[in-house]
């Protein structure tokens, strides 16, 4: 139902993105777009780059007077450094008998490759002569982009009583207290905005700053873990029919398809392989209390899914960072064209960015989760998913007497 496609360098003059099939009737909160822009470029860790752009989000397409017309909606987001990378990145032919064209295009050459970058993988399958074609497109930078076109989605989402959050669960070796299952969406999400590394536990935030610090005196960097959370999800968003429609499985390849991501696991799924199914599968009762599902559970090591659906629990997924690949004392490498023995190329960046990582993780976790929601409910209008839903949770699922249906 849903579809984007992002456009832009890291020093390009903009970033472009475009939504497509999202519905019409929502008025969108600009000013929480950009809050969530800027929540992305904070973080304990971050590099210096943070200081010099300030995100924005700007409309092209497919809203007016603040709603969606369930047209596209393009967004622009400028990138401010492009004033000091024009002769670098300009789209236009450089004239190379310039001496200060030469000068500046030799200052930011990349020659050797940074392991477990894109660099080299990317350089010899598209043929590049320039390293830097690579690694422009391949930066997190782009994640500005998708940021943007998930919060919009986020605010969907919110429209119909879902609500999404994520924080840091850990960072290198230093792991956070587990979470209070009793605390609601919302209380978390002031605990999260009270630290530096968008984590719930005070003590650990100070302890994974402790570690970022001792990281960047070395020249080294971190990875660590985040953990998205979804509350107020109906049953049923996904399928089991076909392995492509299966909500873990698109969950996953958003996920892991945030530069720097290795890895994901939905509810306690790593742990659950060591054990017992007795141990592992979440019993069911009936519901006796008021309540909008007859049944309920007493535990969530699901995650929130099964057979790649919602099952009416909070969805939980944890997606596994590693370590950005530029480090500033750099790695054993080779150089390019040549393949020689050298150490690797160091440019501007963070140390750990694990605090913005878990913003993009929550945009692309609401941008799946609005997809299936829309596949579920249509995508027409606000409206028409209104009436729809309604229609699903008092008429067919949560009705007592569909149980007497012919």
């Amino acid at each position: 139902m849903l579809r984007f496609l992002t456009c832009g360098e890291s020093h390009g003059p903009m970033l472009i993105s475009m939504l497509d099939g999202f519905p019409a009737g929502l008025s969108l909160d600009k000013e929480r777009l950009d809050s969530e822009l800027a929540r992305r470029q904070k973080g304990y860790g971050r590099g210096s780059r943070q200081k010099i752009e300030q995100d924005r989000v700007e409309f092209v397409g497919g809203v007016r007077h603040g709603t969606t017309t369930g047209a596209p909606i393009g967004v622009r987001i400028e990138n401010r450094d492009w004033q000091n990378w024009q002769t670098v990145m300009a789209q236009e032919p450089v004239d190379l008998g310039d001496p200060a064209v030469v000068e500046a295009l030799e200052k930011k050459l990349i020659k050797h490759f940074r392991p477990g970058h894109a660099d080299l993988a990317g350089t010899i399958k598209y043929g590049h002569e320039d390293v830097r074609n690579v690694l422009e497109r391949a930066s997190a930078r782009e994640t500005a982009s998708r940021v943007a076109l998930g919060s919009i989605c986020r605010q969907l989402l919110e429209r119909f009583g879902i609500r999404v959050v994520s924080h840091v669960r850990q960072v290198g070796d230093v792991k956070a207290a587990e979470i209070d299952p009793s605390l609601s969406v919302a209380e978390l999400e002031e605990l999260i905005e009270e630290s530096e590394l968008s984590c719930a536990d005070p003590a650990a935030t100070e302890a994974m700053k402790t570690t970022i610090k001792k990281a960047w005196q070395d020249g080294d960097s971190l990875g660590g873990v985040i953990e998205v959370i979804a509350e107020g999800l109906p049953v049923g968003l996904g399928d089991y029919s076909q392995w492509d429609r299966k909500l873990d499985g698109r969950l996953a390849q958003a996920l892991m398809s945030i530069q720097a991501m290795k890895a994901v696991e939905i509810g306690d799924g790593i742990e659950a392989a060591g054990k017992p199914g007795s141990l592992v599968h979440d019993p069911l009762y009936p519901n006796e209390a008021d309540g909008e599902l007859p049944f309920r559970r007493d535990s969530n090591k699901a995650g929130g899914l099964e057979g790649g659906m919602t099952n009416g629990e909070r969805l939980v997924a944890k997606v596994f960072m590693k370590p950005i690949p530029t480090l500033r004392k750099g790695l054993d490498s080779v150089s390019y064209p040549e393949f020689e023995a050298h150490k690797a190329d160091y440019e501007r960046s963070d140390v750990c960015a694990i605090s913005a990582a878990s913003v993009v993780a929550r945009a692309m976790v609401s941008y799946v989760l609005a997809d299936a929601f829309l596949e579920k409910f249509g995508r027409d209008s606000v409206a028409d998913i209104e009436f729809a839903l309604d229609n699903y949770r008092t008429q067919w699922l949560y009705d007592s007497s569909f149980s007497e249906c012919p």
